[in-house]
């Protein structure tokens, strides 16, 4: 019994040692996998550098810019008399606006213009 309990105390001394030595099968993956992390980061703060560059320069761009004021928008003479015509007809600025296509602000600025 002493000589099979020595034996195998050897034995595994005997496998330690071994697998001191023996190379780590994932030791080359887990350094793709770092090498592959630290490039991502660093495209990765790259492309936000970038981002950054480009809305300062959209800001700057921007400030540049008149501001738009959009001019009002011109109404043809034959939508002002068709306008003018429902009106006289007693129809409401909802029901011209509908059936000349136009918004209720639009139909009572022409209504105004008149007087």
């Amino acid at each position: 019994m002493e000589y099979l309990m020595l034996g195998m105390l050897a034995l595994s001394i005997l496998l330690i040692i071994v697998s001191m030595f023996l190379k780590d099968p994932h030791k080359e993956v887990r350094d793709d996998l770092d090498e592959f992390s630290l490039q991502q980061m660093q495209e990765i703060y790259q492309i936000k550098k970038k981002l950054a560059v480009l809305e300062e320069e959209l800001l700057v761009y921007e400030d540049l810019q008149p501001s738009f004021v959009p001019k009002k928008k011109q109404i043809h003479a034959i939508l002002k008399n068709q306008v003018i015509s429902l009106a006289q007809q007693g129809l409401t600025t909802e029901q011209i606006a509908r059936q000349s296509s136009l918004s209720t602000s639009e139909v009572n600025s022409i209504l105004q213009e008149l007087g």
